[in-house]
This record gives C-alpha cells, structure tokens and sequence, in this order.
C-alpha cells in the first residue's frame, strides 16, 4: 500500500486459524512482541473477540490500543477506529506498519487520490485497520463506503478512542462525537468498543448511555501510574524552576510543558531555547505548517520539549516523554491527570511537575466568572477548580487523592510523590486568616472598597506606598497588624484560604471577597490548617528526583543502551518515523542489559515481534556481538 512496507510480512501471513483466545496471544506475541496480556487487557479482548461489545477505561501506557488491534487482527474483516487527531493518525499508522500490519487512515489531509486508493483497498480487503477522524463518519458518502466494506470483507470491530469527548461531563467534549451513537450497532454482529484513558463515575455514565453500550463489559483499569513522580511546587519564576527542573533532572529528554496561553507558551519556548533547551511552541494560533512540523520534530527527534496549550496531547502515542510539567495550574484533576499521562508510557520513571501560585486561582476563578454558560455550568467549573485546588494544597499523598477522585481510594502512602517523600508540616493558620479575613470586612464597610491581593498584602504588612496613602488605608485600624509575615508568606496564606473557600475571588476584576467559610472563620468556630511550604524550595530540590532511563544501568550496559539509541535514530531517520516506531527505550534497555546473541533469543525481548526480527534483526545482533 505504500513505501517501504513492502518488506515486512502481512499479518495474514502470521495468524493462526481459527480465531479465539489463543488466536490473541499468537497475535499478541508474533505481531506485537509480547508474551503476554497486561493487566485487564486479555479481560477485553476475549469479550470482543466473542464479538461483545466493551467500554474501557484505561490510564495511559495501560496498553488500551492493544484491546482493540488486537481483536482487529484476529476478526474477520477491517478493524475502524475513531481518532480525535488528524495530525497523529499518521504515527498510529507508522508504528501498525512496522510490525507488518496493513494499516490506513481516511481524513481531509488526503488528495481525492489517496482518498480513492485507500477506498479501493478496503474494498478488497487489503486493510487491517482504518483510523477516521470522527468528523469524517458524520458524511453521507463515509457511511455508505463503510456499508460496502462491512457487506464484503467486513467489519471486525468499531473502535471508539478517547471516547470521553462524547460526554458533556467530560474536560473535553466534541460535538462531532455525538453523530457516532448512530453507527453503534448499524452493522450487525460488529463489535462496539468506547476506550478513554481518562474519566469519572459520571463521565463513565454519560458515554454509555450516549453509545447505547448499556449491556457491554464495562473494564476499568487502576489509575495509578506507579513510574511517574508527582510534584507540585509554590510558584516562584516558573521559568527558572522549570529551567532547573530540566537541567538538573531531564537534560536531554524529551518533556512537553503546558501553558494557559499562547502568549505564555511562544515566550516560554523562546526562554528555554536561549538558555539551551531544544524548546519549540504549539497552539492553535500558530500557522498550520509551522504546527504541524513542530509536532513532528516533537515525535520523531529524541530530547525536544514542546512548550503547548492543552491542546496538544491527545492521542500523543510517543512512549519515552520523560517529564510533564505545568506551569499555570489546570482547570480540572480530569485535564491534569490526562496531561500528565503523556509522561512515561513506556513505564520507565518520569516526572509529573507543576508551578502554581495566588495568580492562577485567582485568574482560574476570574475565567469561570466569564464564561459562557448557565448557572450548573459554572457551578460545574468550580467544582473541577476546587477539586484540583484541593489537590495542589494536600498535606497527604497526592497518588491517594488522585486515585479516591477516580473512585479507586487505597490506604496506602505511594512513597513517590513530593509529599510522602519530604513530609509536609502544618501549621495553625486562624490569626493569619482573622487578620486578612478583618481587612476585607473593614474596607468593604467602611470604605465601601474591593481591592486584589496586592493592595490587601500591602495594608497587613504596613507598607506605605502611593496606593495605600492615596486611599489613606495606613489610617485604617488593621494597617501592619500581619507585618510579622512577609509578602511571600502572605500571599501563601491567601492562596491557600481561597483554595479552602475561606476567601473567595469577587469579582471579574480579581478584588476579594468572604468566602462560604469566611464568617465562620472569623468568629473562631472554623479551624484553618495551612501547609508550611514557606521555607520549602520553590524550585522543589529536595525531592527524590525521577531516574533516568539508563542511570541505573552499569557503564558496559549504559554505552550499549546509547549506541542501540544512536543507530535507532538513524533507521528513524532513514524511514521518516518517530524513533519509538523502530523500537521503545524499554526494548533497548532490555538488549542493553541482557544482550541476547542470537535471532531466537532477540525473539524474545519483549516488543520484537516477527517484522522487527525480521527488519532489523541482523542489525541488532551485530552490535549486541560487538
């Protein structure tokens, strides 16, 4: 079907007959190069190699791609899956050819030619697997193709991917999702499968009833993604924590670094460029061709951090992002567990990390004042805050907090998150919070006044600046009653009481308010505890910090590891694929460490399967012999 597949066995050629369970594990091992299921993952695929329909709910690097390819492969007929992003369809289909799979996508970036040859080739049954934007399904001519092939070579499964976009629950709903509730069961005897990495009890709810999947088996997986370290950190110049956090932890790994803004995401790339870092931009106001390459440089060159917008991510197939760090705080633990899944699919250890400070609660809550939508709308948006708010200011183990939101609580500490691994201390925060809590009243009241966080600060620690002595604020009975606290320290109190509802953000200009607690507070009858995270590093040393890759290897396997990275990036190069098409860093940490010398024993490292024994066997084991 295209250039430089020619080589590589057809997956027809590797299947055994008949289809069933050991069919899967005959496909898992000779495709695929694994021994064995993951997790729940055989739980899926026998469902729907049954022919069952099946909703998923898996964690990133959970291995949810293989529920469906699989029973694609073992099925009669073309597998379709539903993808979100035209732009990485192409590196989903790379990665299936590479093992020998006959993989196409259909979507607008394809002449009316290539649209026709891959048309022509379903038709005849030349196809394994299909990825459609869903967009595409919406379209009268699609569906009608899509007849055709499920009335002659047939449609072995339906695959929705990062099926969460269909619910209005969801942190990101797209309304061409809805249209897809007409294609479930409208071929008969195809298996539906609606797959997200991220979701709540309500999200859950939501996606099944809109996809009619009522009587599927329904399979959630455990949340917990025991490789990546959890860090949140008070900001303090987040361009240079971040650029510390890289030099010093992630010099030369691939990372990705959100940003609330375009405007914050070009000067933060531009930063880390001059300072070294192989930094490039991505929003959506950026040229097309520009973005486009961006994204591909990110994916297929080793050690480029991408600085983005949450809109990029989705479907990022790219499995050694060694670090996900945010430097304004998100808007949902929904949108940060995703985002910080991008980091270490493979399994390998990485590092979630994240600034946050008094601005970004209070711009969050300035967002959700603006926005468009009804009274539950915002009542929702607050929600989401409030929970990830709730999350930045645990004392507790934030993996505990992170899984009980996902409706999977455990007792147990993870040991591998900032908190559990440098204890948080607590100390009683009501004076502070009385006194801050008594300057908001006294203006409202007697200055009939609203001020932000600066002026506030400013008239608890006494300072007589233009401000304060235009409005006469030093004359106001609360003026230096907080001047044993500095600026810092104050605006952490303030922080943290907005993010307890003690204090709340008034209006859309940022100036403050009581919160639901507020009154409580002040009257003594509600206690206030605030995380003594003062004299803690802004820049978060101290912490464990994240091993590197081969860090833990001895010198002979660490030289290997990096001449197997050298001549990957040259067959990526050569091909035009990402390098973790050619093979993962776990595979070359494996070569690494157990240097097999033979095809039979290459055969079983875990990720080479038949055409990547085939394609790059020789290869191998000719710099394993040296």
């Amino acid at each position: 079907m295209s250039e430089g597949t020619t080589s590589l066995p057809a997956v027809t050629d590797v299947l055994p007959s008949p289809a069933g369970t050991s069919s899967a594990l005959e496909v898992l091992h000779r495709v695929f190069g694994y021994e064995s299921f993951r997790g729940r993952q055989q739980e899926v695929v026998d469902a729907v190699v049954a022919g069952g329909d099946a909703v998923v709910l898996m964690p990133t690097g959970a291995g949810k791609s293989l529920c469906y390819q699989v029973p694609a492969l073992v099925r009669r007929g073309v597998g379709l899956v539903v993808s979100p992003l035209i732009a990485l369809m192409h590196d989903q289909v790379d990665a299936l050819r590479a093992v020998g799979v006959r993989a196409e996508f259909l979507n607008s970036t394809q002449s009316p030619d290539e649209r026709a040859e891959v048309e022509r080739a379903l038709l005849a049954g030349d196809v394994d697997l299909v990825y459609i934007a869903p967009e595409r399904l919406s379209g009268g001519s699609v569906r009608s193709l899509l007849d055709r092939v499920a009335a002659g070579p047939g449609i072995s499964v339906f695959a929705i991917d990062e099926a969460h976009c269909v619910s209005q629950w969801g942190h990101d709903f797209r309304p061409d999702y809805l249209a897809l509730a007409d294609l479930v069961g409208r071929w008969q005897g195809v298996p539906t499968m609606a797959l997200t990495a991220t979701a709540t009890e309500a999200t859950h709810r939501e996606l099944t009833a809109r996809l009619h999947l009522e009587g599927a088996t329904h399979v959630v997986a455990s949340f917990d993604r025991p490789n990546i370290q959890y860090r949140i950190v008070p900001k303090d110049d987040p361009k240079q924590q971040l650029l510390k956090l890289i030099r010093e932890e992630h010099r030369g790994d691939a990372g990705i670094v959100y940003a609330l803004s375009r405007n914050s995401v070009e000067q933060t790339a531009t930063w880390l460029a001059e300072h070294g870092v192989d930094a490039i931009p991505y929003h959506a106001g950026l040229d097309p061709r520009i973005r486009a390459a961006n994204q591909s440089r990110f994916l297929r060159d080793d050690g480029v951090v991408v600085v983005a917008t949450i809109a990029f991510g989705m479907g990022i197939d790219k499995p050694d992002v060694r670090f996900v760090a945010h430097i304004d705080v998100p808007k949902s633990v929904e949108g940060y567990y995703q985002e910080t899944g991008r980091a270490g699919r493979d399994g390998l250890p990485s590092t979630a990390w994240l600034a946050y400070g008094l601005q970004d609660v209070v711009q969050q809550r300035r967002f959700i004042d603006q926005s468009v939508g009804d009274a539950a709308h915002k009542r929702k948006q607050s929600a989401n805050l409030d929970a990830m708010l709730a999350l930045c200011e645990t004392v507790g183990c934030r993996r505990r907090m992170l899984l009980a939101y996902f409706g999977q609580p455990t007792d147990q500490d993870c040991g591998n998150c900032d908190t559990c691994l440098n204890p948080v201390e607590t100390w009683d925060g009501l004076v502070p919070a009385q006194k801050l809590l008594s300057t908001i009243v006294r203006l409202q009241r007697e200055r009939n006044q609203r001020f932000g966080a600066g002026q506030i600060v400013d008239i608890l620690r006494g300072k007589r600046t233009p401000r304060v002595e235009q409005h006469r604020h030093d004359e106001l009975s609360v003026f230096g009653i907080g001047a044993d606290l500095s600026d810092r320290a104050w605006r952490s109190v303030l922080r943290q009481l907005i993010a307890q509802e003690v204090a709340q953000v008034a209006d859309d200009y940022g100036t403050l308010g009581l919160g639901p607690l507020g009154p409580a507070v002040l009257k003594g009858e509600h206690p206030v505890r605030l995380r003594h995270d003062l004299e803690r590093s802004s820049s978060g040393a101290g912490s464990k910090r994240a091993t590197p890759v081969a860090a833990d290897l001895d010198a002979g396997a660490r030289e290997l590891f990096e001449e197997l990275r050298a001549w990957r990036a040259d067959q990526a190069k050569e091909q035009g694929v990402p390098a973790y098409v050619v093979f993962g860093d776990a595979t070359l940490r494996a070569l690494a460490t157990e240097r097999p010398q033979t095809e039979t024993a290459l055969s079983g490292i875990s990720g080479i399967g038949a055409a990547k024994l085939e394609r790059y066997g020789e290869d191998v084991l000719a710099i394993l012999a040296k």
